[in-house]
């Protein structure tokens, strides 16, 4: 489901997270504990930054909606806390992370992506976005703070409400992404990228700074908790009255 790499040792040792479940990486119950878990073990691991990156043609595609709308209300209620656990996780962690996006990061796997210090893509047919809204269920608090956090209200109000994708090159001029490389060179310079960043700045100094960058983002998080309850129903909702599954059927049509 993940695998795990070092790359170096000591004081330059970088772990490389690879997501490896099923073709495109969808996010389902497993693979959110499993990032979960494997970044919270990372915290208090020696590891002194962090490299994410998907496997085949795809960094993550996002909730897997054929579990979503099979699972129902019941799975709903397992699936959102775990996929904002894992959001915040990432986000949390206060080492470098560096994400390498081997080809699509959709929806929850643009989210994944933001929540790194720096993102790296890969440049062909990649696509990457949040169209959540013309999924039908909106998002949790947390994935709008992270949007906002990374590319400014005014492109996360772009990106949220607009609902689509983007190739790597639009990405990078609206700021999602931070380089766009050929495809064999994405996960080298992501590595690169992270050892330079736990390297060339005190670790101390790092985590108290991005613990600054970050701390209004996390505090709105828990500020609006309250909307946890209206995201949950219209997550049931939209596994309800055929709306994800029409669109499901849009996208996979042929």
């Amino acid at each position: 489901m993940i695998e795990l790499e070092d790359d170096g040792s000591g004081d330059d040792r970088v772990a490389v997270l690879r997501l490896d479940h099923g073709p495109v990486g969808a996010m389902d119950v497993e693979l959110c504990d499993a990032i979960a878990e494997r970044f919270r073990a990372l915290a208090a691991s020696p590891v002194r930054a962090v490299v994410v990156t998907g496997t085949g043609r795809a960094f993550s595609a996002g909730v897997d909606l054929k579990r979503f709308l099979a699972g129902g209300a019941p799975y709903v209620e397992r699936f959102l806390p775990a996929l904002c656990e894992s959001f915040r996780a990432v986000f949390e962690l206060s080492k470098p992370v560096v994400a390498a996006l081997n080809g699509h990061a959709i929806a929850g796997g643009c989210v994944l992506a933001a929540c790194a210090d720096v993102r790296l893509m890969a440049d062909g047919g990649g696509r990457i976005g949040v169209p959540e809204a013309r999924v039908g269920p909106p998002f949790p608090r947390i994935a709008i703070e992270v949007l906002r956090h990374t590319v400014g209200d005014v492109v996360a109000r772009r990106l949220t409400i607009g609902a689509l994708t983007y190739p790597p090159a639009e990405a990078l001029s609206m700021g999602l992404v931070d380089r766009v490389l050929p495809p064999e060179e994405v996960l080298q310079q992501a590595v690169a990228t992270a050892r330079a960043m736990a390297t060339e700045v005190p670790p101390d100094t790092f985590a108290l700074t991005k613990a600054q960058l970050r701390r209004d983002a996390l505090e709105r998080t828990s500020r609006y908790a309250d909307e946890d309850a209206a995201v949950t129903e219209l997550w049931s909702r939209r596994a309800a009255d055929g709306w994800t599954a029409r669109y499901l059927e849009s996208v996979t049509r042929g």
